[in-house]
């Protein structure tokens, strides 16, 4: 497995594989902001709006590729903040297919993502995930700090509510 940073235009030739790491994840039940059943082309519509952020250098993206160059992760590092945060950046849309699941992609993915914003200065980062899931543990084993939970704060695919933990994480 291979973990990188892609630039925008990578990311605008890739929107396909992109979008079917989203659309397992979204088919998975995962609550990533995308409803079921997922409209026609609103996944590439997602990743083409990325990667235009990606070559504006509003955000920063690390794919997963698989043994064959397959995009199978992805995570963003959000650094287009508001002038008082400049110290600051928002870690965004971790995926990861469904059958790359427990085997470190995450992880690597993250460490990848930290690396990166110490390079550009960053000392806080943050995120937010659904409560008690599998990404929460894998955040809460990498030594991010629970800021709370916010009840009902959006939904599940399949339309349910779910309750949403942010954390935080100094560098």
């Amino acid at each position: 497995m291979n973990i990188r940073e892609i630039g925008g235009a990578e990311a605008l030739a890739r929107v396909g594989e992109l979008a079917e790491v989203l659309r397992d994840c979204v088919e998975g039940g995962a609550s990533v902001g995308f409803m079921l059943p997922l409209a026609e082309g609103r996944p590439e519509a997602f990743w083409q709006h990325v990667a235009a952020a990606v070559a504006e250098g509003k955000r920063h993206l690390f794919v997963a590729e698989d043994e064959a160059g397959r995009i199978c992760g992805t995570l963003s590092l959000v650094v287009d903040m508001p002038d008082n945060q400049p110290h600051r950046a928002d870690v965004s849309k971790m995926l990861v297919h469904r059958r790359m699941r427990r085997q470190g992609v995450a992880e690597r993915l993250l460490r990848a993502l930290e690396v990166k914003a110490r390079e550009l200065g960053k000392t806080t980062l943050v995120l937010d995930t659904v409560t008690g899931s599998d990404a929460s543990r894998v955040y809460e084993r990498l030594g991010w700090q629970k800021a709370g939970d916010i009840p009902a704060y959006a939904l599940m695919p399949d339309g349910q509510f779910c309750s949403t933990t942010y954390y935080f994480k100094p560098l």
